[in-house]
Order: structure tokens, then sequence, then C-alpha cells
């Protein structure tokens, strides 16, 4: 199992649709190949900001087939496969093992809020049953519950498939406490930041890469910090992070976030709908204006 070839950056890709709710076949290979020119180390299709929780099943499958298929190989692809169903994540997973992609990304099941021996169980027969890296990916803010540390650590030890996390938490120590512990056994263990501003202590600590939404349309600020970090290049990977930080605020725009980044990716110059899926609703001209000050605040190259 290559697990260098999860290393660096990979932005979860938003899946372009139409106004009907519908894959928009063309923009999404617009938006796919944009990534691949400005040098993605690999792509997570179906992950939160794909929208995946807002999709019929039908749906999910056909926006994966046809990212592998576009992505041919040239990079690595990572497929979010969750649901709240032991057996329907295991079908995802089996499909995209199918289909060729290189990984997969489960978070914990969600609505439900489940014991610690559930969450284990869960993951272990999920990673059993499908013939593809498996990573974890924590979000407790959306799932209404952590993983949990000790069970971050006992499926790393009990389960060779679990090869990686995403830790989206709010709180670095959290990353560095896994990283600590599971390090110790297992140092290949691939640890990505979820959060893009967490991305460079990430990297401090020992982790592996991140999972940033601004690379969509950012590609240089995120991309450039994890290059500095490997090249030794420290006063640019600070001087990127500060200009990263002047981003940040985009998450508190709208909630979800989806319209917002797909607008970004528009107002750089790519060629996408920026359709989302209900429930979300269209961004609003105020929500708009505030996306454009807050690319200009952060020296983002954008046109209006």
């Amino acid at each position: 199992m290559n697990l260098a070839q999860f290393k660096g950056i990979f932005p979860p890709v938003p899946t372009i649709v139409t106004k009907k709710g519908e894959l928009d076949k063309t923009r999404m290979a617009n938006l796919l190949e944009h990534l691949i020119k400005n040098d993605a180390d690999g792509l997570l299709i179906l992950g939160s900001g794909g929208e995946f929780c807002h999709m019929t099943p039908k749906l999910r499958l056909e926006v994966a087939e046809f990212a592998v298929k576009h992505v041919n190989k040239r990079i690595p692809v990572m497929i979010g496969i969750s649901s709240p169903s032991t057996e329907e994540t295991i079908q995802y997973g089996q499909h995209a093992a199918q289909i060729g992609a290189d990984a997969v990304l489960v978070v914990n099941p969600y609505y439900a809020l489940l014991n610690s021996d559930a969450i284990y169980h869960h993951y272990q027969t999920v990673a059993v049953n499908i013939s593809v890296p498996v990573l974890l990916y924590n979000f407790p803010a959306l799932t209404g519950q952590d993983i949990g540390i000790d069970v971050i650590t006992r499926l790393a030890k009990d389960v060779p498939n679990i090869v990686g996390l995403k830790d989206t938490i709010d709180n670095i120590s959290h990353t560095r406490e896994v990283i600590n512990r599971v390090h110790a056994f297992r140092p290949d263990f691939i640890i990505f930041s979820g959060f893009d501003e967490y991305m460079l202590d990430t990297l401090i600590l020992g982790g592996h890469g991140g999972i940033p939404a601004t690379f969509n349309f950012a590609p240089q600020i995120t991309k450039g910090i994890y290059n500095a970090f490997v090249n030794k290049d420290y006063e640019t990977a600070f001087k990127l992070q500060r200009q990263l930080a002047k981003l940040m605020p985009i998450y508190a725009i709208e909630s979800p976030f989806f319209g917002v980044i797909k607008q970004a990716i528009k107002l750089v110059g790519v060629d996408i709908s920026t359709e989302v899926l209900a429930p979300v609703q269209p961004l609003q001209k105020n929500k708009k204006d505030l996306l454009i000050k807050t690319l200009q605040s952060a020296n983002i190259s954008f046109e209006k």
C-alpha cells in the first residue's frame, strides 16, 4: 500500500450541478481540470463541500463515477462514502473500489448518538468489507459527536486498512493528541487537517497535509504553504498563513458554505455553475458582496 500518495493537498471538490439538480458534466470537468492544473496532490469527491448529504444515492454514484473516470489516475481520488447506515456505507465503498477510486473517507454515523463500541464496530465493519484504503473523518460540529481519540487509536491498532484521519475539529490540541498517540506505534498513519488554517500546525506536529476548500479558488495559498513547509521555507509559509487568515471569514458568510465556495471559484475565472442542491438556497447579493470584500482583504485576484 503506497501511503505516500496521500500526502499534500486534497481539496474537497464542490459538485457542479444544473438548476434541476443534475450533474453538470461539462462544468464539473472544468473544475477538475482547474484543480489538477493547479497542482492538487489529490482530490476529495463527495466530501462535506461536495454536498453528498443532500444527494440521492443515484446522484452520489454518478458523481463518483464521473470524477474517477475524468481524472483517469492522473492524481489520486478519494471518495466520501458516509452514511448513518453501516450497510449503505459499505455499498458506497464497494462501488468506489469497483470504479477505481484510490481511497475512501468515512464520517462517523450521524443523527443517532452512538457509544464508542458502536462507532468502533461501524468503522471496523466498513474497512474489512472494502478493498481500498479507508480514512476516518472526524467532524463533531456536524455529526454531533467526536469519534474519540481512544476509538481512533483502537482502529489504527486493529485495522490495517484504516490508513488515516481527516480531523475537522476547531481545536489543534485534539489533532496533536491523535498524532502523539497513533504515531507512537504507526508513524505512517496519515493525518489531514480539515480546517484550512490548522494545516500548517498539523504539518508542524507531524501530520501530512490538508483538505482545504480554499484551494478550489486560491490554490497558491494552501499549496504554497505546503510546498514552503516541505522546502523549509518557513518565512514564505508564515506569510501565506497570514494571507490565509484573512480569507477564513468566508466560512461564516453563509451556512452551509457550499454556495460561497462555488461563487468564489466562478469569481476567479473558472467556468462553473453556482447552483446548489436543496434545501440550500442560492447566495444572495449581500452575501456575494461580503465574499468579494473578503477576497479583496486577502489579496485574491478575481473577475467581477
